[in-house]
């Protein structure tokens, strides 16, 4: 007896000390759950706390403190998974007892008795393998990993780190993907489906196998029961009870051309904005970016419609004068043309605050789905006579007054291209080029007022204004303005250069901003995880006087009243805008803003092809500004309706009609008495 005795007590001495060397090779495991730092989502919300999209890398994760986590999940998790949770030091005696028989009579491993913190353990640390050393690993673990956590910080760890399946990690994301609801927003059967998903989350995930799922979720509301945690009412209600469930995409992104820019922005000053739980609030609208993107739609709908109609008389003219019967092929490229068009055409839209430059729309495309590349960030394309008003305000500042007169007659220009020379056949030698602009209208009308020539774009007493004052001054004062990479020749009068949308976007801020330019930007918070907050403010550059930019923006509220930029005109509300559209109808946009919002519309083909010959900026770009801003005004009936007119700016009567002017823009020789200083109502 006393050999056996001693042979026993050497084994248990030999079992101890390995489980200690165990133990010691696998102790600093434990750190991975300690100091818990799982992957977390990012999330985007707009201006007014709306979710706008998620992004990840792997795991889409949103983290809850234990604080709020309602005290019906934690009952009705420990009663499904382990209910002496609170009485054992992380493994289960008892449990493990029954196991083993059940195990012996199997031969196999069939069932486990696991408590969560055990299951914790191994989802963090260990694989799920049903092999003893695990289970072992996980036994000493656990043990251990109860002497350093408390229960409720094992049980924080636990519900924010396992799988709920449908690519939900943690129980919140849970609770938001299957049914957009808080944590403490959930009914008893809901928060049951829930907790009875990491058993196996793809088996009895809701989306797939509601019925399993109501199964399981029944399995949870019987166990409260009999443990007594819920009474017959309650206990009845959840039966019943077929929650509603959705099949949500994981990003649930709402806005792409957005979160790619903003992702963009964030990703050069965090690159670890993926994984660690940022909230970032956008300065976007989400309703007032469906409004846009209704309208850019409805604009590029239009145009082809018009792009049908044309196609379809010139295939009726073609069968007539060929004589083609209806059954009768045509060419392939009358097949094609259209089916190709549609393909190529494209358009982008970006709105900000006059104010502070913050983007409250911005679409890349008509469609994302179609084409991610963004047009407001990534394309360059001219102007065309878009410009006009940066040249017109040059004007203006030298002296000029919207009174003053223009002369709009052709004229045509000789000069030399080293990159294209011209050899004329008969004498052999080299002969300048020449360049006669026209205006759209074609025709002339002599002199006319510089308010009139931009009113009705006229390109014509656009170049001679130029000519008059010199290339190099309005190059200059255009580089001030802050346009860029521009020819250094008249072309520019006409627009000649590439421009990005955001970038415009940023030049005619001076206009809407009263001579202040700002620049756009998208993110207007980040916080992270522990609610440390950065704030990004606007960024703005005095360009020119408030009176100055008045001028401009009163001829161009004219512009849109009556003149090129009809088609953008909105009841109840003062617009003003400027068309472009540029050779060959290559781009077209229109440029315009209210008294609190500014919006820049651009619409093209990506293969710079020419669109039809109908498709003016006024035409093609200005109904989808003018949908947005009707459509705007219903859910913002307060923003401001009206221009106001600065102290500076003075008006007197010319001919019967009221000029402005102001102190560095004074009218040309006219008797100014009792000039008038209210209030302009347009």
């Amino acid at each position: 007896m006393k050999y056996v005795l001693g042979f026993f007590t050497l084994i248990g001495i030999a079992v101890l000390t390995w489980l200690l060397y165990l133990y010691n090779e696998i102790r600093f495991d434990i750190d991975k759950v300690v100091n818990y730092k799982p992957p977390l989502t990012t999330q985007f919300f707009d201006k007014n706390g709306e979710l706008v999209a998620n992004i990840f890398d792997k795991e889409n994760r949103l983290y809850v403190e234990y604080k709020d986590i309602p005290p019906r999940v934690v009952e009705a998790l420990i009663a499904i998974e382990d209910t002496q949770f609170f009485e054992h030091n992380g493994i289960n005696l008892d449990a493990i007892s029954r196991a083993i028989i059940k195990d012996i009579k199997a031969g196999a491993l069939v069932e486990g008795a696991s408590t969560l913190t055990q299951q914790l353990v191994k989802t963090l640390v260990l694989s799920r393998e049903k092999k003893i050393m695990r289970k072992i690993k996980e036994a000493l673990l656990s043990i251990r990993l109860e002497t350093i956590l408390t229960k409720e910080e094992i049980l924080e760890r636990y519900l924010n780190q396992v799988y709920f399946g449908h690519g939900y990690y943690g129980i919140k994301t849970a609770a938001h993907g299957y049914f957009k609801k808080e944590l403490y927003e959930l009914s008893l059967k809901e928060i049951a489906i829930l907790v009875g998903l990491p058993r196996a989350p793809s088996f009895y995930d809701p989306t797939r196998n509601l019925k399993f799922a109501l199964a399981r979720a029944n399995q949870v509301v019987n166990r409260m029961n009999t443990l007594g945690w819920i009474n017959k009412s309650e206990y009845a209600q959840a039966i019943q009870q077929v929650p509603e469930v959705y099949n949500q995409t994981l990003t649930q992104n709402k806005a792409p051309y957005v979160i790619d820019y903003a992702f963009k922005e964030l990703k050069e000053h965090i690159p670890n904005i993926k994984n660690q739980g940022y909230k970032v609030q956008l300065t976007i609208d989400l309703k007032a970016q469906e409004i846009a993107r209704e309208g850019l739609s409805y604009a590029h709908g239009e145009i082809l419609k018009r792009d049908t109609y044309f196609r379809n008389k010139e295939t009726s003219k073609f069968r007539k004068e060929n004589k083609l019967k209806k059954e009768d092929e045509l060419p392939e490229e009358f097949v094609t043309a259209q089916e190709m068009y549609s393909k190529t055409l494209n358009g982008g839209m970006i709105t900000i605050e006059n104010s502070t430059g913050r983007i409250i729309t911005l679409l890349g495309g008509v469609d994302y789905k179609t084409s991610s590349f963004n047009r407001v960030l990534q394309s360059k394309r001219q102007p065309g006579s878009a410009v006009k008003p940066f040249i017109y305000q040059q004007a203006l500042n030298l002296g000029y007054s919207p009174a003053s007169a223009l002369i709009d007659i052709s004229r045509t220009y000789e000069f030399e291209d080293p990159n294209a020379k011209v050899i004329n056949e008969e004498t052999g030698e080299e002969e300048k080029k020449k360049w006669q602009p026209k205006n759209y209208e074609e025709n002339y009308k002599g002199l006319i007022s510089l308010r009139e020539a931009l009113v009705h774009s006229r390109n014509l007493a656009t170049i001679n204004l130029v000519n008059d004052i010199g290339i190099d001054v309005i190059y200059k004062g255009l580089k001030s303005f802050g346009l860029k990479d521009m020819p250094f020749d008249l072309s520019i009068t006409l627009g000649s250069f590439g421009i990005s949308p955001i970038d415009l976007s940023e030049a005619y801020s001076m206009f809407s901003n009263k001579g202040i330019q700002v620049k756009p930007y998208i993110v207007h918070s980040v916080t992270n995880r522990f609610n440390d907050t950065i704030r990004f403010e606007p960024s703005t550059k005095d360009v020119i006087h408030e009176d100055q930019a008045f001028l401009i923006t009163n001829i161009l509220h004219e512009t849109v009243q009556s003149g090129t930029g009809r088609k953008a005109k909105v009841k109840g509300i003062d617009i003003a805008g400027k068309t472009g559209t540029t050779n060959k109808n290559v781009d077209a946009w229109f440029c315009g803003y209210s008294p609190t919002l500014q919006t820049i519309v651009w619409f093209g083909n990506d293969d710079n092809k020419p669109m039809r010959k109908s498709e003016t900026g006024g035409r093609a770009a200005g109904p989808a500004f003018a949908h947005f801003y009707k459509n705007y005004l219903k859910i913002h009936p307060e923003i401001t309706r009206k221009f106001k007119q600065p102290k500076g700016v003075k008006s007197s009567l010319i001919n019967g009609k009221k000029e402005f002017y102001t102190e560095t823009s004074k009218l040309p020789e006219i008797k100014m008495e009792n000039p008038e200083q209210e209030e302009v109502q347009f």
